[in-house]
């Protein structure tokens, strides 16, 4: 991989950040605990699986470290009602999500986002080419939108792009809609 592939990475992951930072900050404890009716998930879900995702992802399944939601108790500091990012859940068992404390559930997201990026940056151009995963993927892969990018291997690039970049961004757009269900504007033009 070249250097210009990682910088683009680098950049399209600091963008994002970026707007869900803004979007954090436009929004109040009321707006992510908004509960339109059954069949539709709260912000507080869009919210803590992105965030919870990209913590797991990167520090878990690239890093092989514990995540920061383990590490450091967030689970009780941000008052979650469903300490799971939900994604073997059913849309009913999570339309229950509710963030408790909003500050500090914004001050989660902010550690994540900057370790996330201080990972990225300790990074070099071949580090990119590390194999994940090789072979048959465990189960948990093979519904989600990384089996559509790739076949037998997961490199560290493709984890990155999918498991951070792709899914946050995947994300964001159910914000942006939902936002616009509360009041608020979306985030993008």
């Amino acid at each position: 991989m070249s250097a210009f592939a990682l910088d683009s990475i680098r950049n399209r992951v600091r963008g994002l950040h970026s707007l869900w930072v803004e979007a954090a900050d436009t929004m109040d404890t009321e707006h992510v605990n908004h509960y339109e009716r059954p069949g539709v998930l709260p912000i507080a879900f869009t919210v803590h699986h992105a965030i919870n995702i990209e913590d797991s992802s990167v520090n878990f399944l690239m890093r092989g470290q514990l995540p920061i939601w383990h590490r450091d108790g967030w689970a009780s500091r941000t008052s979650v009602a469903i300490d799971n990012h939900g994604k073997e859940l059913t849309v009913t068992e999570m339309e229950s999500q509710r963030i408790g404390n909003w500050t500090a559930y914004k001050e989660y997201m902010h550690t994540v986002f900057a370790e996330t990026e201080s990972w990225l940056e300790s990074l070099a151009p071949t580090d990119l080419e590390t194999v994940l995963f090789n072979g048959e993927f465990p189960d948990m892969f093979k519904k989600a939108y990384i089996a559509r990018v790739v076949q037998d291997q997961i490199r560290l690039v493709d984890a990155i792009e999918c498991w951070v970049f792709q899914h946050g961004i995947r994300h964001m757009g159910e914000l942006e809609h939902a936002r616009a269900l509360v009041g608020l504007g979306g985030m993008t033009s």
